[in-house]
């Protein structure tokens, strides 16, 4: 970035980037307290793609994702912050400051990264449609109370796919881990719980997902298909940790952005919460999270003896 870009860059309190849940709750406080406070949001945040959760407190009958995501930002906007739809390219550190650069760019004393993550799906071109529709599901802790008694399939490498299958018996006993990996991949020790749970195992062509109605077809390895209600991914996800990475802070061995309890990172001013933080990934919890870091920073920012040294 030139020392003309720095110049131009206005002067703001707080920068977050990420328009999910964690971001926008942070900027409703941020801007109750009163901070100049701009929120940069690239149009990812996995919320988007939730038909409906019905375990996001206050919505007792449930609330579709871009649903919410619509009214988080009208309360952010009434709070006081300036939200841009775009996304930030670039953010490095100048003395004590941050600049963020994108379509424009911006000096700020502190920064909150709330970028979420990015699964990792099928390479099927309707995986999309899936989601949206409930046949296709992300989350068992959002969502498996929805599917109980029906027919649920985990498709991911072995490992995994057993975690996540294991934990969906407390819905369903119809359950089929779909292996990307073979299905010859059992040890010694997984072969004989996973027959104990009742969990089918079937090797699969990953890519030959499809929806059929409201339910979703795969093709097994053997040549023959299976129909299930509802499919589950268990193949991994990428962090939105690059920022925060290029900047300083550190990550665990799985690439999530380590905080301490205010959601501080390493790099003084530089806060992350939500999903690219390794908590439980749910809509509470990034709430949470955002009101403990969004709190934290403006009472750093209001303390002329302290501000963000260690």
């Amino acid at each position: 970035m030139t020392d003309q870009g720095h110049h131009r860059a206005e002067q703001i309190d707080c920068l977050i980037v990420g328009g999910g849940p964690a971001g926008l709750a942070a900027a409703t406080y941020l801007g109750r307290f009163r901070r100049r406070v701009v929120l940069f949001d690239a149009g990812e945040s996995r919320a988007k793609f939730i038909p409906i959760t019905r375990n996001c407190p206050g919505f007792p009958d449930g609330i579709s994702g871009p649903d919410l995501l619509s009214r988080l930002r009208q309360q952010a906007l009434l709070s006081g912050a300036e939200l841009r739809d775009e996304a930030v390219h670039e953010i490095k550190r100048d003395g004590a400051e941050f600049i963020a650069a994108g379509p424009t760019s911006v000096r700020a004393r502190a920064v909150l990264l709330a970028t979420g993550v990015v699964d990792t799906l099928p390479d099927i071109p309707l995986a999309t449609d899936m989601i949206r529709g409930g046949i296709m599901r992300l989350c068992p802790i959002c969502d498996g109370y929805e599917v109980i008694d029906k027919r649920v399939a985990v498709m991911g490498p072995l490992k995994e796919a057993v975690k996540k299958a294991s934990f969906m018996r407390t819905y369903t006993r119809d359950l089929t881990v779909l292996a990307t990996d073979g299905a010859s991949r059992m040890d010694e020790c997984s072969g004989p719980l996973i027959r104990e749970a009742g969990i089918r195992v079937e090797a699969c062509i990953p890519n030959s997902l499809r929806p059929l109605g409201e339910h979703a077809v795969v093709l097994l390895s053997g040549g023959a298909t299976s129909t299930f209600d509802a499919v589950y991914p268990a193949m991994g996800c990428r962090t939105g940790a690059k920022f925060g990475i290029d900047l300083g802070a550190t990550c665990d061995d799985l690439g999530y952005l380590i905080v301490d309890a205010h959601q501080r990172t390493v790099v003084p001013g530089l806060y992350a919460a939500g999903d690219v933080v390794n908590e439980i990934n749910q809509i509470a919890v990034a709430f949470g999270h955002a009101a403990i870091a969004a709190t934290d920073m403006h009472n750093r920012l209001a303390d002329p003896n302290h501000g963000f040294r260690r």
